[in-house]
């Protein structure tokens, strides 16, 4: 019940998401003239519609996307030179049926309503308008979980062991007189002290604290711990111990029964993973983080592809990262049935999961290509260089840019997404990433 609820959570979070990103785009454009005949949340089939004004407001099947109609969004052949030109090939007649589509589009005496003949500045916000309302919403999101219910700090102590026990008896049995007490007792570690460094290595995470105790040598090392706001230095004697070597499946055991182990250096302690609220000030930051990773996503995304592809052919592990829709209702699944969470800890992962689909898509529409809102940007911008240029030298001012010669680019990308988000099904369901 839990799991089906996690998906509702995240259709409807899409839903809302999507219908946001729109109303981005709609809104700047009815304000600067544009006749906005249709808003549609959603392809396929309508479900449902009501018309208020000139524009159409409707949920469609196909929970996918979503577009609003702009008329005249490819400026007419008359006013890129193009009228009377045969067009030449399969490619000319393509950029011709567009121009002609676009034109038809524009009610008689309406020309100037059309979205080609708003200027640079205004196309730029019409078009990245969605995308930039997606970024406002997965940053609110986002910075909403940081600021009111926290992050996993692991560098927060969240049990001190009393003594040291046997590998085979760690978490079996209570402590006995016989047993050594551990390290970090006779340190004088506290619950709730912040690990700051170990013998002069800080600690950001727990995996730090780990490394640096392994790698420690000697006795007497320093531990700077914050406790009640103040740096505390305490002494360490790490002592080597027998200690378990978990594989994936959570075992330590071979087939026969015997107990896997290794020697390291032990002090006796683990984290609390409790979450940590942040201010505003450290939640700007962690949001901005989170920005530039889907960037370095994106641009590293065909060797991802290969990667991915590897992984399906038994070549290889896939890594986390990159996933599909499939893999995003999972984890949206996973989230709310996880039974060791709290109500707080679900449905702030849910929250945070819905702000990061809406980073994601703020940056994966930033591609410069037709048909994503980048692609219109891009020719905007392309168009507004021409204009300054001529202006700069005197010239007449240049015709509206051609954006009808991108629409075979805009079919190829098109096909390429298709393309691209079954293989990421058929990757979710082959090799999962949870």
């Amino acid at each position: 019940m839990a799991y089906a609820l996690g998906l509702l959570v995240l259709v409807v979070g899409l839903l809302v998401s999507i219908g946001l990103h729109e109303l981005g785009h709609m809104i700047p454009a009815k304000r600067f003239g544009v006749r906005v005949p249709r808003y549609m949340i959603g392809f396929g089939p309508t479900l449902y519609s009501v018309t208020r004004g000139e524009t159409e407001y409707g949920l469609k099947a196909i929970p996918l996307g979503g577009y609003v109609k702009m008329v005249g969004m490819l400026p007419p052949a008359h006013e890129v030179g193009a009228e009377g030109v045969e067009p030449k090939g399969a490619i000319g007649q393509m950029v011709a049926e567009a121009r002609n589509a676009s034109a038809e589009e524009i009610p008689p005496g309406e020309e100037a309503r059309a979205f080609y003949r708003l200027s640079t500045p205004k196309k730029i916000l019409v078009m990245a308008g969605g995308t930039l309302t997606n970024l406002v919403v997965g940053a609110l999101l986002l910075g909403g979980v940081y600021v009111f219910h926290g992050v996993p700090d692991d560098t927060v102590v969240g049990m001190v062991g009393q003594c040291i026990l046997p590998a085979d008896a760690e978490g079996q049995r209570e402590c006995t007189p016989s047993d050594p007490a551990s390290p970090a007792d006779v340190a004088g570690l506290q619950v709730g002290d912040t690990l700051v460094s170990f013998d002069g290595r800080p600690i950001d995470a727990w995996a730090d604290f780990s490394a640096a105790v392994r790698a420690s040598e000697g006795a007497d090392v320093p531990l700077v711990v914050e406790r009640d706001g103040e740096l505390v230095t305490l002494t360490v004697d790490p002592v080597e111990v027998e200690r378990p070597v978990w594989n994936d499946d959570g075992t330590a055991r071979e087939e026969n029964g015997e107990l896997v182990t290794e020697t390291v250096r032990y002090v006796g302690v683990s984290p609390s993973n409790e979450p940590r609220p942040l201010s505003v000030a450290e939640a700007a930051p962690a949001v901005a983080e989170g920005v530039w990773l889907n960037i370095q996503e994106i641009a590293k995304l065909p060797w991802t592809v290969v990667e991915i592809g590897q992984a399906i052919g038994g070549d290889g592990e896939r890594e986390p990262g990159v996933v599909g829709l499939v893999g995003v209702a999972q984890i949206a699944g996973e989230s709310a049935s996880a039974s060791q969470a709290s109500i707080g800890d679900r449905v702030a992962s849910m929250v945070a999961l819905l702000g990061s689909l809406n980073i994601a898509l703020f940056v994966f529409n930033l591609i410069p290509l037709l048909p994503l809102d980048g692609g219109h940007v891009a020719g905007a911008l392309w168009e507004g260089v021409k204009r300054q240029w001529a202006r700069a030298r005197g010239l007449p001012r240049p015709r509206p840019a051609d954006m009808a010669r991108m629409m075979p680019v805009a079919y190829g990308v098109f096909v390429v997404l298709v393309a691209l988000g079954l293989f990421l099904v058929v990757a979710d369901v082959v090799v999962p990433v949870i």
